[in-house]
């Protein structure tokens, strides 16, 4: 009887090489099936999918457009950093580089908004500091407060110190700002300072002396509509 102990292993496993190549086959079979449904699915559909690469990379160049500026001439203008739509215009306290109150002027970016930005006058960038935050909808006010942001000072050319502020702010959608300019780099009024990607919203911060030239809703462009002037800076080189 000692011989009969095993009887049938040997052929159990046999049983389970060829129920493993069985599975082995089939999902073979499964997956060509599949690959040959989905071979079909993108030979139909890739007419469609063709046309919405064109259309994606059509809005792509469109976003990613840079105009140059038409940087107007003239002493102690102001111009606009951004190009957008003014929506605020009020006093606010901003410590960290305008010291305390001053003029804020907000222009919100829609995503069809060039999203270029400008240097609104010559001269210094003294502070540069960028702050990590939320990215609520740039249609809201406090976004300003909250959201991811960049904020830079520049110390203006032609003599006093005026210092004019430029907050870059982050929306739902933006969720990258790329500076192109560094702390303490001379910065010529109008020329390309950085690029916020998709909808956002930069402020312009004055000093309470600044005479505004613009009003609420007032469609502006970056490095040439004028948002204000500063009687106290003489003549500024412009952006060639």
């Amino acid at each position: 009887m000692r011989g009969m102990k095993h009887v049938g292993k040997a052929r159990q496993a046999a049983l389970k090489l060829i129920l493993l190549s069985l599975a082995a086959v089939i999902g073979l079979f499964i997956l060509a099936v599949v690959g040959a449904t989905l071979a079909t699915l993108v030979t139909i559909g890739s007419p469609f999918l063709l046309g919405l690469w064109i259309i994606f990379a059509g809005f792509t160049l469109y976003f990613f457009r840079d105009p140059d500026a038409r940087v107007p001439e003239g002493p102690g203008l102001v111009l606009s950093p951004a190009h957008g739509k003014v929506d605020i215009i009020d006093e606010v306290t901003e410590e960290r580089f305008m010291g305390g109150p001053c003029r804020r002027i907000s222009i919100f970016l829609s995503v069809i908004s060039v999203h270029v930005q400008n240097a609104p006058v010559s001269g210094k960038l003294a502070f540069y500091k960028y702050t990590t935050g939320k990215f609520l909808s740039a249609l809201k006010t406090e976004s300003a407060e909250h959201n991811e942001n960049a904020l830079m000072g520049i110390v203006a050319d032609g003599g006093g110190g005026t210092k004019i502020g430029v907050r870059l702010i982050a929306g739902v959608l933006a969720r990258r700002i790329v500076p192109f300019v560094n702390e303490g780099e001379e910065l010529i009024r109008g020329q390309r300072i950085s690029l916020i990607q998709f909808g956002s919203r930069t402020d312009l911060y004055l000093p309470l002396t600044a005479a505004v030239k613009v009003k609420l809703g007032d469609k502006v462009k970056g490095g040439e509509t004028v948002m204000a002037t500063l009687e106290a800076i003489s003549q500024i080189p412009a952006a060639a």
